[in-house]
């Protein structure tokens, strides 16, 4: 079966498996339920926005951050998080990430907190990435798209890069495919952090 065929959505463990047997972009760059059938490097922008009332749960992802230290997203429950999916082999991450670099640094003031997620990556490679675009927030380390894959439930990143901003409350307030620039997602912040 290639890679552009649909997948049944029996178990997310036989997406994975079939990703990690010959789907290039792994499984969110499948042509799966868990990928939406979007590529796996995304440069057109592409935003969703949910309503208060109907925002999905964000999963708890946790893992082993790039510096090595522990890192669970709920540790950020009462923040507004900006989640942003990204590897350094990505053009388009490398677009977006002095925008990211910016908004993070203007906006820790405030109360919202920027993660990333690095997916399939080495991390000789995304070390460098962080200390190219002096990126001041941390990033957990996935190179098998499993924290990703936690997301098939919800609201699945589908391309990367992938952005989500994720409530106070926990639940995802909207998702972008592709590269964000500062004014797209300055705009979804402000609309989350007053509501």
């Amino acid at each position: 079966m290639s890679c552009s065929a649909r997948l049944p959505a029996v178990t997310a463990a036989a997406a994975a498996m079939l990703a990690l047997a010959g789907c290039g972009g792994g499984a969110i760059g499948a042509d799966t339920p868990a990928s939406s059938g979007q590529s796996f490097v995304g440069s057109a922008y592409n935003s969703t926005v949910f309503r208060a009332g109907g925002r999905p749960a964000a999963p708890d992802i946790s893992g082993t951050t790039l510096a090595g230290q522990h890192l669970s997203l709920s540790a950020y429950r009462g923040s507004v998080v900006i989640l942003n999916f990204w590897g350094s082999w990505c053009s388009p991450c490398r677009a977006e990430a002095p925008d990211l670099t910016a908004l993070a640094a203007n906006y820790s003031a405030r109360g919202v907190r920027f993660l990333g997620v690095d997916i399939r990556d080495d991390p000789v490679s995304a070390d460098a990435f962080v200390k190219s675009f002096r990126v001041p927030y941390p990033s957990l380390n996935d190179p098998s798209d499993e924290l990703a894959l936690a997301f098939r439930g919800t609201v699945p990143p589908a391309a990367i890069p992938s952005t989500l901003v994720i409530d106070r409350r926990g639940r995802i307030a909207a998702r972008i495919l592709g590269s964000v620039s500062y004014d797209s997602l300055r705009v979804l912040i402000t609309q989350v952090t007053r509501g």
